[in-house]
């Protein structure tokens, strides 16, 4: 049962995606098609390249960034290798939704012999800033267009049960890493061992010396991310004249759209679309600068990731 549900996990997000393709492709009409496939064979490529070199430069921050994180842990991996890594997980995620992050941390521990737990508290960190940025996001998002937004996600709600539930796994964690502190048994230490290292992980941003630096590559990610977002606009003439309190919601929706399922597939350029339209965007054109944006993107990740596979066994041993 367990193996089923895990299978069930990793297919059900690529299923659902394909049924957004399919749903897509149903509920428009032969003219509608035809407005989309013309918009999308008429989109500027300039554009399209410019988003990519940004969707690129946020990428190789990130590595960069990854650097003030390992090194108060004592590991320094290359840039060429922790670039490499970042790709990879990219990748991976296009396949099994957060994936990558392990596959990481794997990467990382093979050709760097850095600790898998170690590694991975690094980047449960970097998600737990990206998270924050990305609730700063929404602010702002909702500041601006506020009903917008809501018609999207949903209005939202707060359910006493849900708490309670979250107190409850809190305080079984808590008990079962004190009843782990106290044995000896062999399973025991090595759990200790591996819940240890990934609370190094995560703490290393406090130790680290370059806090500004992080700040300011975190910063630049994620205005290279809105900027890759921002460009693709005026690829389209019926989008070139987008305000940016309409590209901030539309940029949201397309990010909470990305983690539903595998890297945005099928339900990115739906999200993006319906935010777009509520701004008089037709449709047709809406969902076709969702599926540009998207298409650009994915292909590099789909390029970058498989050549870093290729490369990092290579790589590796030359530093």
């Amino acid at each position: 049962m367990s193996a089923f549900l895990k299978l069930l996990k990793k297919i059900a997000p690529l299923a659902l995606g394909v049924y957004l393709i399919y749903f897509s492709f149903a509920n428009t009409s032969t003219d509608d098609r035809e407005q989309i496939f013309d918009a999308i064979k008429q989109a500027d490529l300039r554009f399209v390249l410019l988003s990519l070199l940004f969707g690129a430069l946020s990428h190789l921050s990130r590595a960069y960034r990854w650097h003030y994180l390992l090194g108060p842990l004592g590991y320094q991996p290359s840039f060429m290798m922790r670039t490499l890594t970042v790709m990879i997980s990219y990748f991976a995620n296009l396949g099994i939704p957060r994936s990558g992050e392990v596959l990481r941390a794997t990467a990382l521990a093979s050709y760097a012999k850095v600790p898998f737990e170690k590694g991975f508290g690094t980047i449960v960190t970097e998600r737990v800033v990206d998270l924050i940025m990305l609730f700063s996001f929404i602010g702002v998002g909702f500041v601006l267009q506020r009903d917008i937004l809501f018609s999207i996600i949903g209005e939202p709600s707060f359910h006493v049960q849900h708490l309670i539930i979250a107190l409850v796994l809190i305080g079984l964690f808590v008990l079962i890493i004190k009843q782990l502190k106290h044995s000896q048994k062999a399973w025991a230490l090595k759990a200790m061992a591996f819940f240890n290292g990934l609370w190094s992980g995560m703490l290393s941003i406090r130790t680290m010396k370059h806090k500004w630096a992080f700040i300011a590559h975190t910063l630049f990610i994620w205005a290279m991310y809105l900027a890759m977002f921002w460009v693709v606009t005026f690829a389209l003439p019926q989008t070139s004249n987008l305000s940016l309190s309409a590209i901030l919601p539309a940029f949201i929706a397309g990010g909470f759209a990305m983690s539903a399922t595998n890297g945005g597939i099928g339900l990115y350029p739906l999200a993006v679309a319906a935010v777009l339209e509520a701004f008089a965007i037709p449709y047709p054109q809406a969902l076709a600068f969702g599926w540009v944006m998207w298409t650009g993107q994915t292909l590099m990740v789909v390029v970058f990731g498989s050549l870093s596979f290729l490369m990092l066994p290579i790589m590796s041993k030359k530093y």
